[in-house]
């Protein structure tokens, strides 16, 4: 448990693009074993599902970060409170997740419930995962990353 500290936006913006890497990869996982599970096995979808993802939610996640880091400031970071941050995410993300799915498979069946259901458990545990990961490192230390030395 530690005192939190800001984060930069970009910082913000690192951590939502390598969460997306991670949450595209799952999402298109996911999409294809509910397709092919339902006798739909459908790649084309999988990776439009993906994609279309990648970049909405890419934007939203950003946005629930700032918030967050409202909601942070001053406090203890506790394994509760994020576990607060990762349900708030969940309940955005799942609902994202079963409406783009529904408008890539042209319907909002149970395949598109499916494919939100099953993302609603496999992504809970990987975002709580990164999240604790990105907590382990300094805020600096990405700013530095990208500062070049000058002689």
């Amino acid at each position: 448990m530690s005192q939190y500290k800001q984060e930069s936006h970009l910082r913000s913006l690192i951590k939502g693009v390598s969460w997306r890497i991670i949450a595209t990869t799952d999402t298109i996982l996911v999409v294809l074993l509910v397709t092919c599970l339902t006798g739909n096995c459908s790649i084309e979808s999988a990776i439009k599902i993906g994609f279309y993802e990648f970049f909405i939610k890419l934007a939203v996640y950003y946005f629930h970060e700032r918030v967050w880091q409202k909601i942070f400031r001053g406090k203890q970071v506790t394994s509760k409170l994020i576990l607060y941050k990762s349900i708030s995410w969940r309940l955005v993300a799942t609902s994202m997740t079963f409406i783009i799915s529904g408008f890539i498979l042209e319907s909002f069946d149970e395949i598109a419930l499916y494919v939100a259901l099953t993302e609603l458990f496999s992504k809970f545990i990987l975002y709580y995962i990164h999240e604790r990961l990105w907590l382990k490192l300094p805020i600096g230390r990405i700013r530095n990353f990208f500062k070049f030395k000058r002689n």
